[in-house]
């Protein structure tokens, strides 16, 4: 099948193949006015300051008007094409940049992008220069609205700065926040692939489809481990059949490596190779079932974020946090509240862990308090707004473009649609049912998909549940309501909706999806007092004692992983101290009981066929 636009695969370099990764120190400039188009800074950057790249641009500063700057901004670079490349199709793939880009090459707009969490290209043939350097500059705007993601408000302080406010609690981080590669592929070249796994006694079979710019013979070669051919196959699509396989197992994964290759004759045009997990996930009963055995999801709900560099990929820190969900028995994580850097899916192939997928769909209740709000449960009518016909057409363009990427990782196992949207607004149920119907056409692999529900959407003011595969709820009964004295009151409110909820879907397996409360990593207090270490843990305890009595319950994602940045308030003490690591990454109290709780708990656990 031929395609035309620009390639979604992750930049490789191989037989056929060459990339340049152009991260390292750009310059960078703020445009407070909005006149760099008009003055031309596509040209020149008048007066910049240098900028790593990748990495959000906020914590470097020291002034808080830069660290929370709202509105345009620019970064420039220069990257060189040498001449023996003239013969490949050239282009500049961006991770991310947030929240919207447009792109110049010596002058010239090449492309444009909306959102700031999933990655572009943009082709660059018919504006660079071979053999010199070429001007790389990229306007881009942080700017919050209601029709974009992820949503909020741009509001304007009377001294003329604006300044961004989310219907999220996390903090805006924005920039070039994924590496940036410059490209050369061969002009008849692979454009994507997709595969799905079908499980035979011992044997699989891996369907799948090739896309490419030409239509030229395409195999599929497929080496084990060990280097050794297991399979070979000719065709656009089909059937690879697999002998003997070595599945992909939760902490115990496989990886083949599938070559891709366009051929003519004995030459190869095109090479691209990908190491890919085979598995099946499906959900029977109340059962999760990878590889048709029974697993309970337990882990975080986390962001990709650390100290510093903000929202940036970070390898290291990707490194460190693997480590630690390993060390205290974690299997699993939600991807909140969009969809990571593509280097973290590929150490969850490669570590063997279970990701619950989340679109940018964050915000999706007007309140720039969604926390509190999310269980006081004020209607703010979101999805009757009229900027929800243009929100809508932006998201379903990132459900596309979460799918077109992520859809072949064998640790992606689930689809989250948005987190905690006005489940209660009539209105919502029409624009929900178009983000499912979307994800479910796109994905080859027919995964579940679901969305988190806040607290306010009780069983019995719900108008979306129906939607969902299983049931993902975020829950907060003895931090934001029934808190400190009244936990017993907590545990007994918990066991009630519960109750309830298993009375409207008997036949769904439910996920609490957040559950948490603060801890000061340095506040401890005997009798516990609320904020401190001593409360979390009680606090998570209470939770497990209602989660262990219901074998619908089938996973448990504690929020959060670390401590993260938000947005300054009274509710807030230098961001939200939900984790269970701080945010430099190291245990708090809570930590060491996951640890003991976890490594206790079976794979199968709850399973009615254990």
């Amino acid at each position: 099948m031929m395609q035309e636009k620009t390639s979604p695969l992750y930049p490789k370099a191989s037989a056929t193949r060459r990339i340049v990764n152009l991260s390292g120190m750009w310059r960078f400039q703020f445009d407070k006015s909005y006149s760099g188009v008009n003055e031309q800074w596509f040209m020149g950057l008048p007066d910049p300051m240098t900028m790593p790249v990748p990495a959000a641009f906020s914590d470097f500063f020291t002034d808080k008007a830069s660290r929370d700057y709202t509105g345009d901004f620019w970064y420039e670079t220069e990257f060189f094409v040498p001449e023996e490349w003239g013969n490949k199709e050239l282009s500049l793939r961006f991770g991310s940049a947030a929240h919207r880009a447009t792109v110049f090459v010596n002058g010239i707009e090449v492309g444009r992008h909306e959102g700031g969490f999933l990655p572009f290209s943009v082709p660059i043939n018919s504006v660079v220069k071979l053999n010199q350097p070429n001007r790389l500059s990229v306007k881009l705007n942080n700017e919050l609205s209601e029709d974009r993601l992820p949503v909020g408000i741009t509001s304007t302080l009377p001294d003329g700065r604006k300044i961004a406010k989310g219907y999220f609690d996390f903090f805006n981080y924005s920039g070039l926040l994924r590496p940036v590669f410059l490209v050369a592929t061969p002009k008849d070249s692979i454009f994507d692939f997709s595969v799905r796994h079908h499980l035979k006694g011992n044997d699989a079979e891996v369907e799948y489809t090739v896309l490419t710019s030409s239509p030229k013979t395409v195999t599929v070669t497929v080496l084990d481990e060990e280097g050794q051919q297991v399979a070979e196959v000719t065709g656009e699509k089909g059937i690879i059949p697999i002998k003997n396989v070595r599945l992909w197992e939760v902490r115990n994964a496989y990886l083949y490596k599938f070559i891709f290759r366009i051929v003519e004759g004995e030459r190869i045009i095109d090479e691209y190779a990908e190491d890919i997990g085979i598995r099946t996930f499906e959900i029977a009963g109340h059962d999760f079932l990878l590889n048709g055995k029974p697993v309970y999801l337990k882990g975080f709900g986390m962001h990709e974020e650390s100290d510093i560099v903000g929202r940036a990929f970070n390898p290291g820190v990707i490194k460190r946090d693997f480590e630690l969900m390993k060390w205290c028995g974690a299997n699993s994580f939600r991807t909140a509240h969009y969809p990571f850097s593509e280097e973290f899916y590929q150490m969850a192939d490669r570590e063997g862990f279970l990701v619950i997928n989340e679109t940018p769909a964050v915000g999706m209740m007007a309140s720039t308090l969604n926390f509190f709000d999310a269980a006081r449960g004020p209607q703010t009518s979101f999805f009757s707004k009229n900027t929800t016909a243009s929100l809508l057409e932006t998201y379903l363009a990132q459900i596309d473009e979460l799918i077109e990427r992520d859809k072949n990782h064998a640790c992606v196992v689930a689809w989250c649609v948005a987190n905690e949207p006005e489940t209660t607004d009539e209105d919502a149920l029409p624009f929900l049912e178009k983000a499912f119907e979307r994800v479910k056409s796109l994905d080859p692999q027919k995964r579940p998909c679901t969305y988190t529900s806040l607290m306010s959407a009780q069983p019995d003011k719900c108008k979306c549940y129906q939607l969902c595969d299983f049931i993902a709820l975020n829950r907060y009964y003895g931090w934001y309501v029934f808190g400190g004295p009244e936990l017993g009151t907590a545990e007994m409110a918990l066991h009630h909706e519960l109750r309830l909820w298993n009375q409207k879907c008997p036949d769904k397996p439910f996920v609490i999806t957040e559950y948490g409360a603060d801890a000061h990593p340095h506040e401890s207090k005997l009798p516990s007092v609320m904020w401190s270490t001593d409360y979390q843990t009680e606090y998570l305890k209470m939770c497990h004692r209602v989660f262990d009595a219901y074998s619908f319950i089938r996973g448990e994602q504690v929020w959060a992983f670390a401590d993260f940045q938000t947005g300054e308030g009274i509710m807030r003490v230098d961001g939200n101290k939900k984790g269970i690591f701080t945010r430099q990454r190291q245990p708090k109290a809570a930590a060491y009981y996951l640890k003991q709780r976890w490594e206790g708990l079976s794979l199968n656990f709850k399973s009615e066929n254990n």
